[in-house]
């Protein structure tokens, strides 16, 4: 499970490919969120061939058949399982509570993003859990790897300990660039 997680994100990326573009070659993920954007599937099967590219992992949220045709995986918001079709073998959830951590846990999900931990415009107004809450929470997760997304820094990811099996993010990784990773697809 890679340890570093970009979330798309339709209003903040529109075109998230410059983004994915960036990150370092096998050593992230990405989970792909446009879920009413123009275009949608053309945007995902772009997505899909630059993650191939890059050696990313790939999670569609919310849409088993778009996974299934992407040969993705999933992601499971709040934990659900998606309807009637068989959902890809590699599964990752989002959670903010306990009772969606639990979910997450029996829907068979091999990691569990629990957030938001800090304040983040992805919840605008909404109050963090904090590194106490983010603990409580991943201790409930196991044995599922419990993931940090959330208005996450390098010096916040460390509040929350050695338990933590590497974090989501959006803003963090729209301007970042990963010297010495110069080779593109």
């Amino acid at each position: 499970m890679p340890p570093l997680w970009f979330f798309t994100d339709a209003t903040r990326a529109p075109d998230p490919l410059a983004a994915i573009a960036a990150l370092p070659r096998g050593l992230c993920g990405v989970v792909f969120r446009h879920d009413a954007a123009p275009g949608r599937a053309a945007l995902a099967r772009q997505v899909a061939r630059l993650c191939r590219a890059r050696r990313l992992a790939l999670v569609v949220a919310g849409d088993a058949g778009l996974a299934v045709s992407l040969r993705a995986g999933l992601h499971l918001r709040g934990g659900r399982q998606p309807g009637r079709v068989k959902p890809p073998k590699l599964r990752t959830a989002s959670a903010h509570n306990a009772a969606q951590v639990v979910r997450a846990r029996r829907a068979g999900a091999a990691a569990v993003f629990i957030s938001p931990i800090f304040s983040t415009a992805s919840h605008p107004g909404a109050a963090g859990i904090g590194p106490f809450g983010w603990r409580r929470l991943a201790r409930l997760a196991a044995p599922v790897s419990p993931f940090a997304l959330g208005g996450i820094s390098g010096r916040r990811i460390r509040a929350l300990g050695p338990g933590c099996a590497g974090v989501g993010a959006i803003e963090a990784l729209l301007s970042s660039h990963f010297p010495g990773d110069s080779r593109r697809p």
